[in-house]
């Protein structure tokens, strides 16, 4: 009897214990999305960026990407649609430009939604994962001020407007930044 009675128990935990461990799991695309108001929290984007079809600019133009006031000021993701605010500067913005794209190769492994990263160390001059070594743009260092280089999670998405240029997308803040891939660490 008493056997019974907790066959039946554990049967009707079950469902609850399986609901706790999906909340605790990172947000794919739309099917968890969060509400409107915030970023990050796990969210992972589907797809990197579209291709910007902005105008060609001069110089760096004055931007903000606060466009929610509980927003970040920095480059991010929102989650109930997959938008990337803050990739609009189009193709020929001079601060992407490389006299050697791809100096270093290319990444040596699978990347993208699919491939979360664990930041193994570093700093916004270099830091390093899975063997493979980045640079975060000059022009984006303000942006990760509040990143944990030793903690946080990653993931690499290519740039579809800049050449040699891979965007990092930090899941914990929503937040993205430019990056050059250096070769091995």
């Amino acid at each position: 009897m008493k056997s019974r009675a907790l066959v039946i128990a554990a049967l009707l935990a079950l469902p609850v214990a399986i609901l706790a461990a999906q909340r605790n799991e990172p947000q794919r695309g739309n099917q968890h999305a969060a509400p409107p108001a915030h970023v990050g929290h796990g969210y992972i984007p589907e797809h990197g960026p579209p291709a910007s079809h902005a105008a060609p600019q001069r110089g760096t133009p004055p931007h903000t990407f606060r466009d929610i006031p509980e927003h970040p000021e920095a480059p991010h993701v929102h989650p109930e649609d997959g938008r990337w605010i803050g990739h609009d500067f189009g193709r020929n913005d001079p601060r992407f430009h490389l006299e050697h794209p791809w100096e270093h190769g290319r990444l040596p492994f699978a990347f993208g939604p699919r491939f979360v990263f664990r930041i193994e160390g570093g700093n916004r001059e270099r830091f390093w994962f899975n063997g493979a070594a980045f640079q975060v743009a000059a022009f984006d260092y303000d942006y990760v001020a509040d990143w944990d280089w030793r903690t946080d999670d990653v993931v690499i998405y290519d740039d579809p407007d800049h050449e040699g240029w891979y965007l990092a997308y930090n899941p914990r803040l929503g937040t993205y930044v430019h990056v050059l891939y250096l070769g091995p660490r």
